[in-house]
């Protein structure tokens, strides 16, 4: 019987201190959960927008490796360039103020730029003017050189305005100096030192010209491949529902007369599904679309522009 409650009064005491050391573990549980979620309120607006963005840019380099990733301008041209002779077509004017959009839709989209507000009577898109949202810089000439003309200009001017001011597309000589000048030429050799173009000199009869052949073929192909696929096996007839770097892509390529290229490879039941969709786009209306929720409204803006 001494045995039996001696043996018990041990068990007790066993389990009395399991029970403790388990509210112990529980309690400690407790406050780091506390703690934890203390901490995610009292964070600030501005660190959760950097906490987002750096997941935006995690998100990037899934993709093509840091050297390879082009901006909308890049694209748009590595589009238009003929891949053996490494110039874009004689006959294309379109191309000049089409980059010139692909480089307010970018600095929009990395967060410097944006229109005003419409205010109470609701101006259109291409009555608001551009207003610099934040001047960091991109890490990218073009795009900086751009983004200080608009910061440093008062009073602001419209996307129609900066388009053809960018081009030096003004009959205004006090807005000569707003002109990007060698545009092509400098975004082509972007494209050599990402190692997908390559420089040469050809000569023409009367004068020698660089010239930049394609030399990484994959980058090319994974970009007309984006380009097909957004309107075939990935479309979502839905522009709201679209990756908003392919959408100004697919708008830009057609404005700045390179999207055919994309398209010439394709099987004819192909081109016309393609053709038909992109169609489908031209004939938004941009003011319905930048209205809706989530929408960019400089991207509309320049499409407007294009499209009017």
């Amino acid at each position: 019987m001494h045995v039996n409650i001696h043996v018990n009064r041990k068990f007790v005491q066993t389990m009395t201190s399991l029970t403790q050391r388990n509210s112990g573990l529980v309690q400690r549980r407790t406050e780091a959960s506390r703690s934890a979620a203390a901490a995610d309120k009292e964070k600030s607006p501005d660190e959760d927008e950097h906490e987002s963005r750096r997941g935006e840019e995690d998100d990037d380099d899934k993709g093509d490796a840091k050297e390879t990733r082009l901006t909308l301008m890049e694209e748009v041209l590595l589009l238009g360039l003929k891949d053996r002779e490494g110039y874009t077509s004689f006959w294309n004017d379109c191309i000049s103020s089409g980059l010139r959009g692909c480089m307010l839709i970018e600095l929009a989209i990395r967060g410097r730029l944006q229109l005003e507000a419409s205010g109470m009577r609701r101006k259109s898109l291409l009555s608001r003017k551009v207003i610099c949202k934040s001047d960091a810089p991109t890490g990218d000439m073009l795009l900086d050189e751009a983004l200080k003309h608009v910061k440093e200009t008062q009073p602001p001017e419209t996307v129609q305005s900066w388009i053809e001011l960018l081009s030096g597309e003004t009959w205004n000589p006090l807005k000569l100096h707003y002109q990007l000048r060698n545009v092509r030429e400098r975004l082509a050799k972007n494209l050599v030192e990402k190692g997908v173009l390559t420089t040469e000199k050809q000569n023409f009869l009367l004068f020698d010209m660089t010239t930049h052949p394609l030399t990484n073929n994959t980058i090319k192909q994974r970009l007309v491949r984006k380009v097909q696929e957004a309107v075939l096996e990935k479309w979502v007839n839905d522009p709201q529902r679209m990756d908003k770097r392919v959408l100004a892509l697919l708008f830009l390529a057609h404005s700045s007369d390179v999207l055919e290229n994309a398209f010439a490879p394709l099987l004819d039941d192909q081109y016309d599904l393609a053709m038909k969709r992109v169609r489908m786009l031209l004939d938004l209306e941009p003011e319905a679309e930048a209205a809706k929720s989530g929408a960019n409204e400089l991207l509309w803006a320049v499409v407007a522009a294009f499209t009017k």
